[in-house]
């Protein structure tokens, strides 16, 4: 049977820190090796971050290690957004189910390259990729993962720092990189379990795009984008017209055989720009002639309905055996968005009971939505284990 543990320390020198979250994953697994360790650590430990990770490995003799510096950490169900904090996950599933990854992109005259995948790395299973935000291109690998790699499911998040002069270190066993992309492919016989809950809701309703030009729409259901925006947002009470005031978001019907849509069924992406003369929008994506769209919002009851109905939905939820999670968040999600502390990891142990739990404030997080694979923000991506 599969065993986790997660561990949490705020003690603000990396030495102690290592050695607090040693000592309690190797008690929580009764004294077993791990296949996994994931280490997610707050800015505060970036200068020791090689020597952790690495300390970490030889006290667990996991067979693999990764891990990430992050503006903020999870452990257990806490969410550490300022402070100094370290947190580990472990997984035992009785050896032999983790690979170890480490990527890097180079540009070319025909867009770039990817080095480090393996040719006899496995089609199908579950790769946890943690990135840098700025030098790997994350959103085309996952393209080409969804095109060539059908059968992986892809989990993890953007790296993110904090201040001005923020610093983002990965880390692959012994290998620290501040570039580039590392992660762990688990085989099919490791159990995943994907939720992303993108924390938006639809309103007004549905239209079809009738004129467009890469990620510029300029007609929705033969009219102006910003026409039909100004009546939906007549249409809507005092409280969510204040909601599009602080920020409006496109959905993009993923599956367009489904009739009702539903909040689930959309990819969301931020409304990032509109010209008034012509009434056109831009969107964070691509959006295509014939795709159906609906404008959604965000606020935090909606956030916390949809991520408290996704969790209690899973099959890992209504399972007795021991379970474990990984957290991707947004660094606009937390006290930002929920106007508390702990939100995501609270109500995970919620719906699940006390879970082995770690994970990061994402500066973009990777998950399966509809059956493809995207990079969001302002979501919780969770990868559940059993």
């Amino acid at each position: 049977m599969p065993n986790f543990a997660s561990a949490l320390s705020l003690h603000p020198n990396s030495f102690e820190a290592a050695a607090e979250c040693a000592g309690d994953l190797l008690e929580g697994l009764g004294g077993e090796r791990p296949d996994l360790a994931v280490v997610f650590a707050s800015p505060h430990h970036v200068d020791a971050f090689g020597d952790l990770t690495a300390g970490l490995r030889k006290l667990l003799e996991a067979d693999v290690v990764i891990g990430s510096t992050a503006a903020g950490v999870v452990g257990g169900p806490h969410e550490i957004e300022d402070g100094p904090a370290l947190t580990v996950f472990a997984a035992d599933w009785g050896g032999g189910h983790a690979r170890p990854v480490a990527l890097d992109s180079f540009p070319t005259t025909d867009g770039f390259r990817i080095d480090g995948w393996a040719d006899d790395a496995s089609a199908d299973g579950t790769l946890l990729l943690l990135a840098d935000p700025t030098t790997f291109p994350v959103g085309d690998f996952l393209h080409l993962a969804n095109g060539h790699l059908p059968d992986l499911t892809l989990m993890g998040g953007l790296a993110s720092g904090s201040g001005p002069d923020a610093r983002c270190l990965l880390s692959v066993d012994n290998d620290v990189r501040d570039r580039g992309a590392v992660g762990v492919l688990l085989d099919s016989a490791v159990q995943v379990e994907a939720v992303v809950s993108q924390g938006c809701r639809p309103i007004g309703q549905p239209f079809t795009v009738t004129r467009s030009e890469r990620n510029v729409v300029h007609e929705l259901a033969g009219r102006p984008p910003l026409e039909r925006l100004r009546e939906v947002v007549a249409d809507l009470d005092d409280t969510d017209q204040e909601l599009v005031r602080r920020g409006l978001h496109v959905g993009v019907v993923i599956d367009e055989h489904i009739v009702d849509f539903r909040p689930g069924d959309f990819l969301v992406r931020n409304l990032i720009g509109a010209d008034e003369s012509s009434g056109a929008i831009a969107v964070g994506d691509i959006v295509e002639i014939g795709q159906t769209v609906q404008f959604h919002v965000r606020d935090a009851d909606s956030a916390d309905r949809e991520l408290q109905r996704l969790i209690a939905g899973t099959e890992t939820g209504t399972r007795s055996a021991d379970i474990g999670a990984l957290l991707f968040t947004c660094t606009g999600r937390g006290q930002r968005l929920f106007g508390r502390p702990h939100h995501d990891a609270a109500t995970i142990e919620e719906c699940l009971g006390r879970t082995p739990l770690a994970g990061m404030f994402c500066a973009g997080e990777i998950g399966p939505v509809g059956g493809r694979h995207f990079l969001h923000g302002y979501t919780a991506s969770v990868a559940l284990f059993s």
